[in-house]
């Protein structure tokens, strides 16, 4: 009893094969007529077997190698290849049959056959590529491809790819000439924040000169009210959480900007104008710990981000101290000489990069364990490289903080700063102080460099986009106070993230410069002012 089960399942199964293997003649013959609505309806239907004869003759009609007789209207149908012609309706190859020509197809064709092809990698066994599909569909899902769609829906098993068909059958069903599926259509949208699916819906809702509506009935043109109103206020969440997130994310760039700066101008009252290049300096150093690692180690090619950050440090620390030893020392006290001075500074040290890397902009990969996001609020993808760099500068300022009020340098800085003559009579070594001060600021600013090189592409002229912006952060927050850059920093990122989809970017740059200058008219000490004895 056992074995004669077995041979039926056997036997079944074979059968089974059978089918998969062959296509009707009735699907194929169309496709050798001149109905172009029936070849585009064989198209759909033969794409809807969803085999791998299918998807030869798809390909096969597209690249005009499927060949007919036009002698014989219901002939077979062959796919063409060197000298032999392969019979899908049969399964089996011949020599080439007399009198077949290619069959011709328009761009209206093409274009029907391009998407049943692009619906066929559905039933890929690649995930990527089959979500891609699915994405691809969700654009502009038709009702000849609703059988395809639903047969993939059937065999799906990933809730991700799941979900986006369950959406592209209802979009087709939209099309429907069944008003009962129309409206269940319009009903199961209602949980959509696709913004795609607005201008259909809209269409429904518009009127016609005669006075009609695009969608007949009015129960239905309720439902798509209701159904807008819904996408429309999960629309407006995502976009109030994107903004919210990305102004942190440029808050958080602002931050680690202006936070060397804060140190700099801040405590030392030294206006840097190559403060900016100092930022550059680090992100070359990003690309050349990326470079190193490619050649010697590219098996640990997604370590280089964490030699890079000690390797920012202590180029532009360096390259900080060997500036303030060799000309900023001797312009304490006469801000204007600084001012032009450094930059002069940033100027050289803009050609001196130019001359090594190259004018033009270098590629700094992001690592594999940075790559990708969280997708929250159903398609609102949250980039882990932005999340990183936000939770990376809350640590530099933690670091910063530390060194400032429990380490001895922070008690010596905090002494030059309220009041210098007094600590250098006590025996603080106020020289001393300035050159690790400042080593400290440009070291900051290295690290600023590495977290922008993981933003974009790596530039000489990166730093001169965000010097500007630095000083505002520090001038806004108050001179030499570290909560005072932290809150400006992150308030200047959300107001501007905010502003720029109303004002565009710009005028978002204008209205806020325009702010921080009347602010400071009525508060020259900032948001936090500075306490000590000499506040110079």
């Amino acid at each position: 009893m056992i074995l004669i089960k077995k041979c039926l399942a056997l036997l079944l199964l074979t059968m089974s094969f059978g089918a998969h293997a062959n296509i009707d003649p009735k699907l194929l013959q169309p496709l050798a007529g001149d109905d172009p609505d029936a070849r585009i309806e064989a198209v759909n239907a033969i794409a809807a077997l969803a085999n791998e004869d299918a998807s030869k003759v798809l390909n096969a009609l597209k690249n005009e190698a499927l060949y007919a007789n036009p002698a014989k209207p219901d002939g077979d149908v062959y796919i063409v290849t060197d000298d032999q012609a392969y019979n899908p309706a049969t399964g089996k190859s011949t020599p080439l049959p007399e009198g077949i020509e290619a069959i011709s197809i328009n761009n209206r064709l093409r274009g029907a056959i391009d998407s049943a092809l692009s619906g066929l990698k559905l039933f890929s066994p690649e995930k990527a590529l089959r979500l891609a599909a699915a994405k691809e569909l969700q654009k502009d899902a038709s009702l000849e491809q609703l059988p395809l769609v639903t047969k993939a829906y059937v065999k799906e098993n990933d809730p991700e790819i799941k979900g986006i068909l369950q959406l592209v059958i209802a979009t087709a069903n939209l099309q429907s000439p069944d008003a009962a599926q129309r409206k269940a259509a319009v009903k199961s949208l209602v949980d959509s924040d696709n913004a795609n699916l607005k201008p259909m819906l809209q269409k429904m809702l518009a009127q016609n000169p005669d006075g009609s509506y695009g969608e007949p009935d009015e129960s239905i043109r309720v439902e798509v009210v209701n159904t807008l109103n819904a996408i429309n206020s999960r629309l407006t969440r995502m976009e109030f959480v994107g903004n919210l997130f990305y102004g942190i994310s440029l808050g958080s760039v602002l931050l680690l900007a202006a936070l060397g700066l804060a140190i700099t101008f801040g405590l030392m009252g030294i206006i840097n104008m190559a403060h900016g290049e100092l930022l550059m300096i680090g992100a070359y150093t990003t690309y050349a710990c990326q470079l190193a690692f490619r050649k010697f180690m590219p098996g640990a090619i997604d370590a280089y981000l964490i030699v890079a950050l000690p390797a920012a440090f202590i180029v532009a620390g360096a390259v900080g101290i060997i500036l303030e030893r060799t000309v900023i020392r001797w312009l304490y006290g006469r801000p204007l000489e600084t001012l032009l001075c450094t930059w002069g500074i940033s100027l050289i040290l803009m050609q001196l990069v130019r001359s090594i890397f190259g004018a033009q902009n270098v590629e700094v990969s992001n690592p594999s364990w940075m790559s990708g996001g969280i997708t929250v609020l159903g398609s609102l993808v949250l980039s882990y490289n932005r999340i990183i760099i936000i939770f990376f500068a809350l640590f530099v300022v933690f670091s910063v903080w530390l060194i400032l009020n429990k380490s001895r340098l922070g008690l010596f800085v905090r002494a030059v700063t309220q009041n210098r003559r007094m600590a250098d009579c006590v025996g603080v070594p106020t020289g001393k102080i300035d050159m690790m001060t400042f080593g400290l600021g440009s070291g900051i600013a290295g690290l600023g460099g590495v977290a922008l090189s993981q933003l974009g592409n790596v530039g000489p002229d990166l730093g001169q986009g965000f010097i500007v912006d630095s000083f505002m952060v520090v001038v806004l927050g108050g001179v030499g106070q570290l909560a005072g850059t932290v809150i400006a920093a992150l308030g200047l990122g959300e107001v501007n993230k905010f502003l720029e989809p109303v004002a565009g970017a710009v005028m978002a740059k204008i209205v806020i410069l325009v702010f921080i200058i009347i602010f400071i008219q009525r508060r020259p000490q900032g948001l936090f002012a500075v306490k000590g004895r000499s506040v110079e």
